[in-house]
């Protein structure tokens, strides 16, 4: 008996949605197998972020200090010459000692320092009494002219003051000298480098006795104050006007630079 084309045609449909499930299943299967995957790539992310730690306020920290010296001969020197000269009149007071002080000028030219190098930073003209009976009698004027010098050789440095003694005679007076260095940052990094190095070994051995590992570097911060240099105050008046006078020995000795720093590292476990 033959089929109706119509009996035919749904067969054949129901045949091909039957074969279309399994194709399905295996769509829905590599879905659901996507996922784990999925999460899995996910998971580094918050594994580096365990490993690294937190800077939060809430999340546990370490904070150390560490500190750093560094030392080098200083290349530089300072001085500070002072210059009085008494007289009967303040024009004659001023004139005198500026003519000493004009003299001392021209020695540190003669030594090698430069005009830049030379500042005036004082000057002063003042009436001079006595006082006989405990009466204030006039006896003059003193006119006084300070004078700062940056000496940058250091072979030359003893022979410069010498020359300035012996061109200004007792009118001469050194109110202090100060070694320094011409280039204090590559002396100062050595010392900032010792104290970073410092406070990570002191984080390290920290954070190993509590248990924990030490995460990210929060914050870093230099504690140290710009430093003075070093001053030799009050060498007083020479008055050695001596031409065959050797020249000044000088000592500038080692010169210490000190830094410390601050470190907060995350802690993790």
């Amino acid at each position: 008996m033959d089929e109706h084309p119509h009996s035919c045609r749904t067969r054949l449909h129901r045949r091909t949605t039957l074969g279309m499930v399994p194709g399905a299943l295996l769509l829905g299967a590599a879905v659901l197998a996507a996922s784990p995957a999925t999460a899995a790539a996910a998971t580094p992310t918050t594994a580096t972020a365990t490993a690294v730690g937190s800077c939060a306020a809430s999340a546990p920290h370490l904070s150390v200090q560490g500190g750093g010296q560094a030392s080098g001969t200083p290349d530089v020197l300072t001085a500070v010459f002072g210059f009085s000269t008494t007289a009967a009149t303040s024009a004659a007071a001023l004139s005198q000692n500026n003519a000493k002080v004009t003299l001392a000028q021209q020695a540190l030219s003669a030594d090698g320092v430069a005009a830049r190098d030379t500042q005036t930073t004082g000057l002063n003209l003042s009436a001079q009494y006595s006082y006989p009976h405990g009466v204030a009698t006039l006896t003059g004027y003193q006119a006084t002219e300070t004078m700062t010098a940056t000496l940058r050789h250091p072979s030359t440095e003893g022979s410069a003051i010498d020359g300035v003694v012996n061109a200004s005679g007792n009118a001469a007076q050194i109110d202090s000298l100060t070694f320094s260095f011409s280039d204090p940052a590559a002396v100062q990094d050595k010392a900032r480098t010792a104290a970073v190095h410092q406070a990570v070994a002191h984080a390290q051995a920290m954070a190993a006795a509590a248990g924990r590992r030490l995460g990210t570097v929060c914050s870093l911060t230099d504690d140290t104050q710009p430093a003075g240099q070093q001053s030799n105050q009050g060498t007083g008046n020479l008055g050695l006007p001596d031409a065959a006078a050797a020249a000044v020995p000088l000592a500038p000795g080692t010169q210490v630079e000190s830094d410390q720093v601050t470190m907060v590292y995350a802690l993790v476990r």
